[in-house]
């Protein structure tokens, strides 16, 4: 496996610190973050799931823990909107780059309005996916939300 990804590219570029951790993906989890956690053997409250979602027809990006459901108007509030959808699986591979089950919040294709849950706040650390199925990254969730230019907000149902 290819551990560089335009994520991985894009960090390093900026001199940003992380850490890469694969993991054997299974493409028959129900839930991919938490399979990815507990293959790494690391609290699923740590591990972020990328999402790819729609505020009024606008494209977002949101990270939240694996452990937890995005709430829709939470989301659409963030970004100042009345309602919010998951985007669909093939726009999302078109607009990141990424497959699902890989998509990173780091270099993707269209640079996409982008927010944190705030929980990542309660960690030195963070987990999220690096552009991949099978290898997430370790970043500070403050270097996370600098480079993404992304607020912590409530996000999750």
């Amino acid at each position: 496996m290819s551990k560089t990804t335009p994520g991985t590219l894009m960090l390093g570029k900026l001199g940003i610190a992380f850490d890469l951790h694969p993991y054997d993906y299974d493409p028959d989890a129900p839930r991919v973050g938490l399979q990815a956690a507990e293959a790494l053997g690391i609290d699923a409250a740590q591990t972020f799931k990328t999402l790819m979602a729609e505020v009024d027809g606008k494209a977002v990006c949101v990270v939240v823990p694996s452990d937890c459901e995005v709430s829709m108007k939470k989301m659409a509030a963030c970004f100042g909107g009345k309602s919010g959808q998951m985007m669909k699986v093939p726009d999302a591979e078109r607009l990141t780059g990424y497959k699902v089950g890989g998509i990173s919040p780091f270099g993707q294709r269209k640079a996409t309005p982008t927010a944190i849950d705030e929980t990542a706040q309660l960690f030195d650390t963070v987990y999220i996916n690096a552009g991949q199925r099978g290898l997430l990254l370790s970043i500070s969730p403050d270097a996370a939300a600098q480079v993404l230019k992304a607020p912590f907000a409530d996000l999750t149902a």
